[in-house]
């Protein structure tokens, strides 16, 4: 019941009687009160769609029960696996989650009913590592007595334009009837409509490939910047006058993470190399990316030096933390990539998100953050990095000067203000 679980469950809840499933059970007492933290849904559309018990599911014929308990789950004829598919230290693809939600369903699966995934995963992992999990589990044969599907999740976290419902679904079965079935479940809630794939790893190849794209062209216009940095151009100027051309795409440098674009290329690559063909490009792209916090880091101290400011136990102020702006979510964010290098240089590294749950930053990174309860002062800082494109860092007064350095991660400030920018 995350990002992309929760959306998608209320979406089924207006027509059909849904089951919301986590195994964290604050994050089902949040929900059962109408509170989502993610702020994918708002209060009042969440308290709507709620039911508190199975036999008020049974009664209203729809709705949305949320629970931590395996009974209401077993109940059900069409399981929607959700889970997070993250990468370990190595960059590698990590299956636990969705082979563990496999074994999960595989103990209550039942004749005749459909295991759909939509976790983004590279292709063949649906049929070669979930399937055979839930016919283990279950003792049931697949094709037979149970069936698969695969719809991509298509969430943008923090876009309340293109919600759910309205981004077009691409749907997949495990045979020809089940694919036009399940095409036909999601086209009932998905009002944009839907894509029928030709196959289950079809389907899996176009996620992947989505964020795959999106990924190389963000680190070509980052590879750009570099370059026009040392040529004394303005890259955000560049792209302004390219962007002028009619089929020129208008891609930003900036700071590549979250839960997709960041993770996914290491999955298509995984596979890749396992039969036999070592990408390169994709591969590329993704060093090059994850190589720009420390750039900012660095471009960032050079500066200081030129003003004359001094680099050891200065203060630094870093403002944003989550991986894209006005959102909570801070999963595989890259702005520590800038914190840590600073902090190498032994510097006085202060981070300031009116968005992220300082609670959960500690959690995850280790490190204290200001919120809207605590804000820093600008003039305490010898450095200021605007790092990410909340909307509430844009009446702040910051301001460039001969004891302070700015620098505009985003491009969203006058350039008149800041020292530099990406």
């Amino acid at each position: 019941m995350g990002y992309v679980g929760l959306p998608l469950a209320v979406a089924f809840s207006e027509k059909y009687q849904t089951v919301g499933f986590d195994i964290d059970s604050k994050r089902v007492d949040q929900l059962q009160k109408g509170k989502d933290t993610t702020l994918e849904i708002n209060e009042s559309d969440l308290k709507r769609v709620i039911v508190n018990t199975g036999i008020e599911l049974e009664e209203k014929g729809r709705g949305l029960l949320v629970t931590d308990a395996i009974m209401p789950v077993s109940s059900c004829n069409i399981f929607i696996v959700t889970v997070p598919t993250p990468t370990d230290k190595h960059n590698r693809p990590i299956l636990t989650p969705m082979l563990k939600a496999s074994e999960m369903i595989g103990k209550i699966l039942k004749k005749g009913d459909i295991v759909i995934y939509e976790s983004t995963v590279y292709p063949g992992v649906t049929e070669d590592e979930c399937v055979p999990v839930l016919e283990k589990i279950s003792g049931l044969k697949f094709n037979e007595d149970f069936f698969a599907g695969y719809s991509p999740e298509r969430i943008n976290p923090g876009d309340k334009l293109h919600t759910v419902t309205k981004i077009l679904k691409v749907t997949s079965g495990s045979t020809p009837e089940i694919a036009d079935y399940v095409d036909e479940l999601y086209r009932s809630v998905i009002v944009a409509g839907t894509h029928k794939a030709s196959s289950i790893k079809v389907a899996e190849a176009a996620k992947v490939i989505e964020n795959s794209q999106r990924d190389i062209n963000i680190a070509f216009v980052n590879e750009l910047s570099k370059i026009f940095n040392l040529l004394g151009i303005d890259t955000h100027e560049v792209l302004a006058a390219a962007g002028t051309k009619w089929n020129f795409l208008p891609f930003k440098p900036g700071l590549v993470g979250g839960h997709c674009i960041g993770v996914d290329p290491f999955y298509l690559a995984q596979k890749a190399q396992e039969v036999g063909y070592h990408p390169e490009i994709i591969l590329a792209g993704r060093r090059l990316n994850d190589s720009m916090g420390k750039h900012v880091a660095t471009e960032v101290i050079k500066l200081m030096m030129r003003k004359n400011l001094k680099v050891i136990d200065s203060k630094v102020l870093i403002l944003g933390f989550t991986f894209k702006e006005d959102c909570p979510d801070v999963r595989n964010t890259r702005v520590i990539d800038i914190y840590n290098e600073l902090k190498s240089f032994d510097m006085d590294v202060d981070v300031y998100d009116p968005w992220a749950d300082p609670r959960e930053v500690m959690h995850e990174y280790g490190i204290n953050i200001f919120n809207q309860e605590n804000k820093p002062s600008l003039s305490d800082y010898s450095a200021i990095i605007l790092a990410v494109a909340h909307k509430e860092f844009l009446p702040m007064e910051i301001q460039k000067s001969v004891n302070q350095v700015v620098f505009d991660v985003k491009g969203i400030l006058e350039k008149s203000k800041v020292d530099a920018r990406l």
